[in-house]
């Protein structure tokens, strides 16, 4: 971005954050076993009061951050160790089967319970005890989950921490702990820097672009956790418009007149980003979609029509993998072959067929400005799209990871829109392409229980009948 000063953004958080945990740390003394899990042990006796608890748990956090990638993956390694005592296991659940009446039984089950819960849960409880120790948490996993992505596959130790925290921030970041908040140009300077840190979908390329996101014609709600103040969770980026958007570029125009919001009659949701990798296969979307429908539904009554202008970012890499199969000519028709053939790119070998052409074309930079390659391009392309969102998939769930965010909150396949993102990004991973998926508060519910138990994708006639097209 050339004009938003966002590097550096979080190096002055985390200063910011060891500079309290200092506060609260002291000076160890030099007596002291400062290894990790000298330290982690320390922490779980709980000598002391409540200050030695934070003075521990702080200076354990201190202790994290100063390391090096290798020395956190050691750090995590050590913590996964403290795990429940497969002995004191053993010997509770022994007495749970030796329970006579329902009264000791429950007796018992409670100590099981109490036994099976790792020490590791109770260290992770003292990091909230320390200022900013619930964000320290949750960037605490997000760096562990990138560690068991790993290309040499996850380590039990660390996927059993790993199920432990997710666990336990499931808990803390339910729906009902949840504050959503309207962001304007008039919110912390601090906060919109992180917008743009964190919007995952469409890069904000000036302050002129992030005012004009935030202007009245727009709107933009986060989720946020009392404990996280001024970290947002998840952001949607809505336009108030009239009519189904179709152009990314030109929603985004900084130079398109403002529309009166009580002249639009459609809400686009254009940009949805999680902010915080720790809390991934945490979902907030789903809800936020629903509460920002009900929210602008109150504010506008012209507002009739809600629905999205989504990226389908997977479709290039599946388009690619059929056009260069064994099979790959039928995927088109016969007649679909010679157009494409005919308004192949000149020069090199001619194509012999049509998945050829068609190939040879989108390698061709600035296809879309060509008017008879898109002539022949485009509605192969929007059959074969709504065969992808529609039929393609892993088991009862869409390939497509945008479709399958939003068919799973009850949205509807509404309209592919070609040429809707002539960025390099969006040429390069969907060929232009963007979708609508409509949200009718009518029908929501039930096109969610249709996706979520029997894999049925809601889609509008339109869509429906380019995926029963040829070959589809």
């Amino acid at each position: 971005m050339s004009d938003v000063a966002a590097p550096g953004l979080f190096d002055r958080a985390i200063r910011r954050i060891t500079s309290a945990w200092r506060d609260v740390a002291g000076s160890p003394s030099r007596d002291e076993d400062d290894s990790i899990a000298a330290q982690i042990r320390a922490c779980l006796e709980g000598r002391g009061g409540e200050v030695s608890a934070r003075y521990r748990a702080a200076k354990l956090a201190q202790t994290y951050l100063a390391l090096d990638k290798a020395g956190r993956i050691d750090f995590l390694r050590t913590l996964a160790t403290f795990d429940s005592d497969p002995a004191v296991v053993a010997k509770a659940y022994e007495v749970v089967g030796e329970a006579q009446d329902p009264a000791e039984r429950a007796a018992a089950t409670s100590a099981l319970r109490r036994a099976l819960e790792p020490p590791r849960m109770r260290l992770l409880m003292q990091f909230t005890t320390i200022p900013d120790g619930m964000k320290f948490i949750v960037d605490l996993r997000g760096f562990l989950l990138s560690v068991t992505r790993g290309e040499d596959g996850p380590e039990p130790l660390l996927m059993a921490l790993e199920s432990d925290m997710r666990s336990l921030l499931a808990s803390w970041f339910d729906m009902g702990f949840l504050e959503l908040a309207r962001l304007d140009w008039s919110s912390p300077a601090a906060l919109l820097e992180k917008l743009v840190g964190y919007e995952a979908v469409h890069h904000v390329r000036s302050w002129r672009d992030l005012k004009d996101r935030l202007d009245s014609d727009r709107r933009c709600y986060a989720f946020f956790h009392p404990s996280m103040p001024g970290e947002p969770l998840i952001f949607v980026e809505v336009a108030l418009v009239a009519g189904l958007a179709s152009s990314i570029q030109k929603l985004l125009d900084t130079r398109a007149p403002v529309l009166d919001p009580r002249a639009a009659d459609t809400a686009i949701f254009y940009s949805i980003s999680n902010c915080q990798d720790g809390l991934a296969g945490i979902s907030f979307g789903n809800s936020l979609i629903k509460r920002v429908v009900d929210l602008i539904g109150q504010e506008y009554r012209n507002i009739k029509v809600f629905a999205t202008l989504s990226p389908i970012p997977n479709f290039r890499r599946w388009l690619d993998e059929k056009l260069s199969a064994a099979n790959a000519p039928a995927l088109l028709s016969e007649e679909e072959g010679a157009s494409l053939r005919t308004a192949a790119p000149i020069g090199g070998p001619a194509p012999e067929t049509g998945t050829q052409a068609l190939a040879a074309i989108l390698a061709y930079r600035g296809w879309w400005r060509d008017a008879p390659m898109t002539r022949a391009a485009e509605p192969v392309l929007a059959r074969l799209c709504a065969r992808y969102l529609l039929s393609e998939g892993r088991g009862k769930r869409a390939l497509d990871p945008v479709a399958h965010f939003h068919l799973s909150n009850g949205a509807r396949v509404e309209r592919i829109n070609m040429l809707a993102d002539t960025s390099d990004k969006g040429l390069r991973e969907s060929a232009g392409m963007m979708v609508n998926y409509l949200y009718d508060p009518a029908q929501i519910e039930g096109n969610h229980e249709a996706y979520a138990g029997e894999g049925r994708r809601t889609a509008s006639t339109t869509v429906r009948r380019l995926a029963r097209g040829w070959g589809g």
